[in-house]
């Protein structure tokens, strides 16, 4: 049966980027085995990014943005999921080349979509979304380095944002000394709120030397950009970097020495394509273990037609958390 729903398109007219609410049909969905009625999605840089002219992140048009979603299956032909399910999808190809979150439905691939934890409500799922797991892929990823709590304390990088604030939070769950680094001075308090032990400004490259003080056993950066490089020469021996974005640039500069000296790691987070077995295991740590108390204190929740306020606050650079849109499956648009 075809059923019509709202969706937030955008498309290129005339060399033009034009965005607006569409009223679509699911004969419309692109091929998939699994049709979901969205609950919940939220809006990552990524999504703002995909809004922009002359953007790099959407890889045709016309295009639903959206690189996260939570909802029930409709209909299924997967053989995982049936009606009625609650699932949850991020990252793959959801609102870069395949129809994303910003709809009131969808239709996708079965193998890019998880069983929402038992311990996680739909609305929670997209709290954490792609910043959550990012952060938490990130804690996972060091670890497997070797680090642990009894060792020194971790720097979190632009930690007012997503990744940063949900990462803050995840440490503390889990025992870890976790030290924010922010340009918002202002969050300072919030931060500390939600288990910073400290907070300090922004890394800037403020020395030739190829070695500096060690500070701290790891990481956690989705900031990028040219002060990676001062950001090594603190690692402590044997620590690693879980470098997960290029807000701040997609480059940097530095010696071998951190390296060949002090053994210290890159360690690249890709949370668009990472596999679906250990991917399933990061989301059991996010309804458990990595779950934390305070998770709702990040959250702000738009309705899906305000979603373009939404967009305007990520670009301002200027919001604290998480901003959760809410398809209002229980209510007219």
């Amino acid at each position: 049966m075809v059923q019509d729903f709202k969706a937030y398109v955008v498309n290129h007219d005339n060399n033009q980027l034009k965005k607006a609410f569409k009223t679509l049909n699911t004969a419309q969905l692109p091929e998939g085995d699994v049709t979901i009625q969205v609950h919940y999605s939220s809006i990552n840089y990524k999504d703002m990014l995909a809004t922009q002219p002359q953007n790099k992140i959407i890889q045709k048009y016309p295009m639903v943005p959206g690189i996260d979603l939570a909802g029930t299956v409709i209909e299924s032909s997967h053989p995982s999921f049936k009606e009625n399910d609650k699932v949850l999808a991020t990252g793959y190809d959801l609102g870069v080349s395949h129809f994303g979150g910003f709809s009131e439905i969808v239709r996708l691939n079965g193998d890019w979509l998880v069983h929402l934890p038992e311990d996680l409500t739909l609305e929670e799922a997209m709290i954490i979304g792609t910043a959550g797991f990012t952060a938490a892929l990130s804690i996972q990823l060091l670890e497997d380095n070797k680090m642990m709590s009894t060792n020194g304390p971790v720097l979190v990088r632009g930690a007012s944002g997503g990744v940063g604030s949900m990462a803050i939070m995840m440490l503390n769950a889990i025992g870890y000394k976790a030290i924010a680094s922010t340009g918002q001075s202002e969050q300072t308090e919030k931060l500390l709120s939600l288990g910073a032990k400290d907070v300090i400004p922004r890394i800037e490259c403020e020395s030739p030397k190829a070695l500096r003080e060690m500070k701290w056993q790891a990481a956690i950066d989705p900031v990028g950009g040219s002060t990676v490089g001062e950001l090594l020469k603190h690692i402590q021996s044997h620590g690693a970097v879980a470098l997960s974005g290029n807000v701040s640039g997609a480059e940097f500069t530095s010696t071998v020495f951190p390296f060949i000296l002090r053994g210290i790691r890159i360690i690249g987070v890709d949370s668009v394509n990472f596999p679906m077995k250990r991917r399933q295991h990061i989301w059991r740590r996010l309804a458990k273990d990595l779950k934390p108390k305070n998770l709702h204190e990040i959250k702000t929740i738009i309705p899906f037609s305000h979603i373009e306020n939404a967009f305007d606050i990520i670009q301002s650079d200027n919001h604290f958390g998480r901003i959760v849109i809410d398809m209002g499956v229980n209510s007219s648009f």
